[in-house]
């Protein structure tokens, strides 16, 4: 067994729900279709394993990435690039492992639109899927149907892997200078290799502006990327926030706030301050913005009701949504609340609010379910599609 033992941890119980977009399989529920409505998952594949509980979730554009507690992979939507890693191109519709993997503890996985990563407790970064923007590293533009080893960073410890929709970034552990790298498309600075427009690299560059600032956090989604580092600053570059200039290097957005997490979207951002306020910025096609009157692109915006404590640094922002068509990009948002409860808004048109409907929600709507009374402890965003898991005590 490579990269040390695997942990043995105790199974835990918990419900899995989904909702929303569901054509590919994506949903869990083994039907190729929609639900509007919260759908608690029976995934016998993932209660008879022995890795453990689901410790992470990522999803992509129509699949879904699942890390156990034994640092297991498994994989389940959209298969036609190769994402599942499962060594063909198909769909798969529930859960199955990715065999490939089981001689390595995965500790962070992360899902793009069509693209996949993972990380090993031995620094070791593997992607599959579509390669024809080089987000996969490997130094061509090809399609991995299985699990590839990066051998860009052989020398090095990889923490984390962040997928955008065609481009990734990866955040080296314990480094100042050469700590984050961008490859991909970076055609709108996603990358952040160069102040010159970069259309695609298909070998990890570093990306620039690091070099005394200690990153702890990545995160990328549709044509931007965004950090955080050791004392809360944020930095983002790629496309601009609602129509403003691209930014092709680091820059540092609010220096005056201090964040303890960022949700990218297609053209917006979430944001928690550490004293556990809310702020959003970008753009506010489908309500996105919870109904405000000014494009945040210069300002931060407090979501209403978020002044009170109900709000709490403890809260989960894993991901917001992205879906492209021809002429405009679509949003929606996820939160919980201190007390578990979900509140959605935004775009709509697949259920992936989970109210029932396919309407566009301009203001936070409480998410109920048949058992009504619900604690979420996590929750994950696709690309019109939404997960969330509560343990079960």
């Amino acid at each position: 067994m490579e990269e040390g033992s695997r942990r043995e941890e105790p199974l835990k119980e918990e419900e899995i729900w989904s909702w929303g977009a569901g054509t590919d399989g994506q949903l869990g529920t083994g039907k190729l279709e929609d639900e509007l409505l919260p759908q608690l998952l029976h995934l016998p594949s993932l209660a008879a394993s022995a890795a453990g509980s689901i410790s992470m979730l990522a999803c992509g554009g129509a699949h879904v990435v699942a890390l156990t507690s034994g640092g297991r992979v498994l994989t389940w939507g959209r298969g036609t690039s190769g994402q599942l890693g499962h060594g063909e191109m198909v769909n798969c519709l529930y859960p199955k492992a990715v065999n490939s993997l089981e001689d390595h503890v995965i500790t962070h996985v992360s899902a793009g639109w069509s693209h996949s990563g993972f990380v090993s407790d031995g620094g070791c970064l593997f992607t599959c899927g579509d390669g024809s923007f080089g987000q996969l590293g490997h130094g061509d533009y090809s399609a991995y149907s299985t699990p590839a080893k990066v051998s860009y960073f052989v020398n090095n410890h990889v923490e984390q892997m962040a997928c955008g929709m065609r481009h990734s970034l990866v955040l080296l552990k314990g480094s100042l200078g050469s700590q984050v790298y961008g490859f991909g498309s970076g055609k709108r600075g996603q990358l952040g290799i160069s102040v010159e427009k970069i259309k695609s690299a298909n070998l990890p560059r570093v990306t620039a502006g690091f070099e005394d600032i200690q990153i702890t956090t990545i995160t990328a989604n549709g044509d931007h990327s965004a950090s955080l580092s050791v004392d809360g600053k944020l930095y983002t570059w790629g496309r601009g926030f609602s129509g403003s200039p691209d930014i092709n290097v680091p820059s540092c957005t609010l220096p005056s706030l201090s964040f303890s997490q960022v949700a990218l979207g297609w053209n917006h951002a979430l944001l928690l301050t550490d004293d556990g306020e809310v702020f959003m910025l970008g753009g506010n096609r489908h309500g996105v913005l919870s109904n405000t009157e000014k494009m945040m692109n210069t300002a931060p915006n407090h979501l209403p009701g978020t002044e009170s404590s109900s709000f709490t640094s403890e809260l989960f922002i894993l991901s917001t949504s992205l879906f492209l068509c021809p002429l405009t990009s679509f949003i929606f948002l996820v939160l919980i609340t201190v007390d578990g409860e979900v509140m959605t808004w935004g775009w709509g048109e697949h259920g992936q609010l989970g109210l029932g409907s396919t309407s566009d929600e301009t203001d936070p709507c409480l998410v109920r379910n048949e058992k009504e009374a619900v604690a979420i402890s996590r929750v994950y965003c696709g690309s019109g599609f939404t997960y969330v898991v509560k343990a079960v005590h």
